[in-house]
């Protein structure tokens, strides 16, 4: 299975959270058993007045939701930005394969940056990393969406 059909999922999801004034950041997880996308989601924080409603949760919420467990160990998840320190400790207990993101965060990311969620003595689980798939992509999108809302968009 290619590598960029998820992260071009995930990209559409970021998409749409732009358009609904939410940070543009879309997950997307995978069953690896079956190679096929069980659920995608979109930042939702404004629209439901929530700072945890980050894309990675909300997708984890509903994959666990659908498969009826709490670990998703047969899945990888896609997200368009470096998970945040929340995000990434969420995906350390959901117990993912495989952590595919796009865009790195060197202000808030957790991952290769900041808080070093994986590196911690306090982490029991880490996931294979693979950081930087469709970067160029999911970078664009973040710096248009906030030249916009800064009104410097040229």
């Amino acid at each position: 299975m290619s590598r960029l059909k998820p992260m071009d999922h995930a990209l559409c999801e970021a998409e749409k959270a732009s358009t609904q004034n939410e940070v543009p950041v879309g997950a997307v997880i995978v069953k690896v058993s079956t190679g096929k996308i069980l659920v995608s989601s979109h930042n939702e924080m404004v629209q439901r007045n929530d700072p945890t409603a980050h894309a990675e949760l909300l997708a984890i919420q509903k994959a666990c939701r659908l498969l009826g467990q709490g670990r998703l160990d047969d899945c990888d998840i896609y997200v368009t930005l470096e998970p945040c320190p929340m995000c990434a400790q969420a995906i350390s207990f959901a117990r993912f394969r495989r952590l595919y993101f796009g865009a790195y965060d060197p202000k808030g990311g957790g991952v290769d940056h900041g808080a070093h969620v994986f590196r911690a003595s306090s982490c029991h689980y880490k996931p294979e990393i693979i950081g930087g798939l469709n970067e160029e992509k999911c970078r664009a999108l973040l710096v248009d969406f906030f030249q916009k809302i800064r009104g410097t968009a040229s």
